[in-house]
């Protein structure tokens, strides 16, 4: 895959490679993105990963991550599930 960047610095990621890797087509990916579904993250490696990026994508419970060296190219990427907050049902309050 190959990650670009705009002239503000902001990352560019191809959506139809992307999509395929949410298993959506590029439509169905592009609709999530206007109805604010999908969620980026960017986090700058310290320390030993000092050099290194790495680009988070969230759609629902995947997360799609890639690392980045310093020249900007993908090094490791994969996609994973993540556990949400399991949902409560009110209490009934004692009705039955």
């Amino acid at each position: 895959m190959k990650i670009e960047r705009d002239a503000k610095g902001d990352f560019l990621v191809d959506s139809a490679e992307i999509a395929g890797r949410f298993g959506l087509s590029e439509e169905d990916f592009r609709q999530r993105m206007r109805h604010g579904l999908v969620k980026s993250t960017v986090e700058v490696g310290e320390g030993e990963d000092a050099g290194t990026r790495r680009l988070s994508l969230r759609l629902g419970n995947r997360v799609w991550r890639a690392i980045l060296d310093g020249e900007d190219r993908v090094v490791r990427e994969g996609v994973s599930f993540v556990r949400g907050e399991l949902l409560r049902r009110p209490e009934s309050g004692g009705q039955e």
